[in-house]
């Protein structure tokens, strides 16, 4: 046991001053030491109750013979940083909480991890900690809230993005917007739809890191409470049976997420963060499986804001387990698999039960016979791009329009609300990226802009940015190699064609090679956006675009 570093021998007695003086008793300091990595804090909506799930751990771990240590880790509310220098800092946040986490629970020689995270980088962040440490670990996040109410339907937090659209644009009144504003989020919790929290904690569940239940039981159900407690018993069998991280996050487990991020039609940021916590297990995902597990995998759910359910409906209807019984009809996932359970995958999900095929379609009847996701190549982004297929118009799936062409999103934004772009455009937004912004902004302001206007239909967006999972429409993001190294997207001038074909995985704009080659021989790198301070290093540390393990810094 790592503990016994710190706890036993003679030599260690300075070490049990410091837990007495803790208040530990020597029977305390006699068990496996369990560290829990509580997120709660008082700005994000997701964390703001995650206290009572760590009391639950806490209550769960003594009950089976552990010694609970809580310490933090950071988050940042995606929603709260978007559209402002704020969302310059999200993505970097990832990096920060694993290496936060590895250096706490290896400086105190901790036996086991239980993390409790929520939302949207920090559920990626600590599972990179745990394939990184590769000590026993379990998740329990805090649950998605439930879905607010307008008019009669249920609406989630996107709702109250592209209101400010409408309001904009004429559509709806002051008055509208403010109702939106006040009940779009009526809980705490993951915001409602399957936006980048909710697909990683659903996520967390498929690789078998979370029990049953963790992507989907909302934040303000008692049953999350129970669940939390349960989770601090299951990991003390994980340590008597030595389960640890990298028995369960194998490569088949991947690619079980990467099956069903197709059929949960999760956010794109999936395609950033599978890549980066598989990379610290040792395994190295591509862009081309995506397509290839894309191409035999049904979408069987709509949620927000691809439709109209959300994540409590998904929960009501059995959950992830449900749609991995479905897509485990069609033999598409790896049944073999360890879970944080002790048993494996098919053993997890035997008896799941589809209890509303309105919102989990049956593998005989789904919204499309292909993935959520899809990644496309063509001279635009020779490397790759990346779309929400399941949240695109069918008439946008195949589109053609003059590039309206933006070096930043303050700048895409001024002309999208002074009613500057058009049906047709092609919006293209760049010197966003890793390297480039720096920091790899969302960009759901612009999305909700265009659709809040009436334009979703008949307009598309394309960045070296990110686009929220919260996004709907044909927005295009994560295109590498990204402007600020040259790729070809910095190359696209105001009024080029550009032809998008999700469809067939193609995005192009009509300029010959020989052009490219020119303009490439006149183009010059921008200057650095930011200079000093932890974004300047982060930046200068970015060594290959967004794939991969998107953010690949130097070891």
């Amino acid at each position: 046991m790592n503990s016994e570093a710190i706890m036993q021998g003679a030599q260690n007695a300075p070490h049990r001053a410091l837990f007495s003086a803790l208040g530990y008793t020597k029977e305390e300091m006699s068990r496996p030491l369990v560290g829990i990595v509580c997120s709660q804090n008082e700005i994000v909506p997701g964390h703001m109750e995650l206290d009572r799930i760590a009391d639950a751990v806490k209550l769960g771990v003594a009950m089976a013979g552990g010694t609970p240590v809580v310490f933090p880790a950071i988050a940042v509310c995606d929603g709260i940083a978007m559209g402002h220098q704020g969302m310059k800092y999200s993505l970097v946040t990832r990096d920060l909480i694993a290496d936060s986490t590895e250096a706490m629970a290896m400086a105190h020689g901790f036996d086991a991890l239980v993390m409790i995270p929520n939302c949207d980088k920090n559920v990626p962040g600590l599972l990179m900690a745990a394939a990184r440490l590769n000590i026993p670990t379990i998740f329990v996040s805090g649950g998605p809230m439930l879905a607010g109410t307008v008019d009669g339907c249920k609406v989630s937090f996107s709702a109250a993005s592209e209101a400010v659209g409408a309001y904009l644009s004429g559509k709806i009144s002051a008055e509208k917007m403010q109702e939106f504003e006040e009940k779009t989020c009526p809980t705490c919790g993951s915001c409602s739809g399957m936006y980048t929290a909710n697909s990683m904690n659903c996520l967390t569940e498929v690789l078998g890191m979370g029990l049953c239940g963790n992507g989907t039981i909302p934040a303000v159900y008692s049953e999350r409470i129970r669940l939390a407690k349960h989770a601090g018993m299951q990991i003390m069998e994980l340590v008597r049976k030595n389960i640890r991280p990298r028995d369960i996050m194998t490569e088949s487990a991947f690619r079980n997420a990467l099956t069903m991020d197709m059929a949960l039609g999760c956010s794109t940021n999936s395609m950033l963060h599978l890549p980066a916590i598989a990379h610290e297990a040792g395994i190295e995902l591509n862009m081309d499986m995506a397509n290839e597990i894309s191409d035999r995998t049904p979408n069987l759910c709509h949620l927000a804001p691809a439709g109209p359910h959300h994540m409590e409906d998904l929960y009501e209807a059995g959950g992830v387990y449900a749609v991995m019984h479905e897509i485990s009809k069609l033999g598409l996932l790896d049944e073999s698999c360890m879970t944080c359970t002790g048993k494996t995958v098919g053993e997890n999900i035997q008896s799941s039960k589809n209890k509303n095929p309105d919102v989990i379609r049956p593998v005989e009847n789904p919204y499309s016979k292909t993935g959520g996701i899809a990644v496309l190549r063509g001279n635009l982004a020779p490397d790759s791009c990346v779309v929400k297929r399941s949240a695109v118009a069918p008439e946008m799936l195949c589109h053609s329009g003059p590039a309206r062409v933006f070096d930043s999103e303050e700048d895409a934004m001024a002309a999208i609300n002074g009613d500057q772009i058009h049906d047709g455009d092609v919006v293209v937004i760049r010197y966003e990226g890793p390297k480039g912004g720096p920091g790899m902004r969302e960009m759901l302001n612009p999305t909700s802009a265009i659709m809040g206007r009436g334009l979703g239909s008949t307009v598309a967006l394309i960045t070296d940015g990110r686009f929220s999972g919260a996004t709907r429409g044909a927005a295009i993001g994560h295109v590498s190699p990204e402007a600020a190294v040259g790729g070809n997207i910095a190359l696209v001038e105001e009024g080029d064609i550009i032809d998008i074909d999700i469809m067939a995985n193609t995005i192009n704009v009509r300029v010959s090679d020989e052009e490219l080659a020119k303009r490439r021989a006149a183009w010059t790198p921008k200057e650095p956006r930011i200079k000093t301070g932890y974004l300047a290093r982060y930046a200068s540390l970015v060594t290959s675009g967004n794939r991969g393990a998107i953010l690949e810094v130097k070891k």
